[in-house]
């Protein structure tokens, strides 16, 4: 069982992929889930409009695409991860590049253990469960140690 990271985005470099794979564990393991296999494909506008067209019969641009494989305790799937819509969040939402791409890595996570987003409660409570996931994240890799 292993979360592996692939990239198709071009100019996109995808770094301390050892944390985020520790990262993404604790919050799969605090919910007393085990971490299945989880693929991330960062892409690009084009790829992400062409997945939404061809799987989920969507016209439009999105962050994120979850492809949900969960069989009872083990948490699996394929999570696309469009790059460009994270570069123009970051802004939108006014905060860091890098502190977006988090949100929407451990986005696809609270997906496959089961947080919807489609109603108003919904996306209340997955925007808590984020805000849960960035502070361990802080707790495990204070910003002094990338300095």
């Amino acid at each position: 069982m292993a979360i592996q990271f692939s990239n198709i985005s071009g100019n996109f470099t995808l770094h301390h992929e050892d944390c985020m794979i520790k990262w993404i564990t604790k919050v799969i393991q605090q919910r007393n889930k085990q971490v299945g296999n989880i693929h991330y494909l960062f892409c690009t506008d084009d790829y992400m409009l062409t997945a939404n067209q061809r799987y989920l019969n969507h016209d439009t641009y999105t962050d994120i695409i979850t492809f949900d494989y969960v069989v009872g305790n083990l948490i699996s799937g394929d999570i696309l991860l469009n790059i460009d819509r994270v570069k123009e969040n970051a802004i939108g939402y006014d905060t860091t590049f890098e502190r977006e791409l988090l949100r929407v890595i451990i986005h696809g996570v609270l997906h496959l253990l089961g947080q919807g987003d489609k109603s108003e409660a919904e996306a209340k409570e997955m925007r808590r469960l984020e805000g849960e996931a960035m502070q361990l994240w802080e707790q495990m890799f204070p910003v002094e140690q990338w300095a």
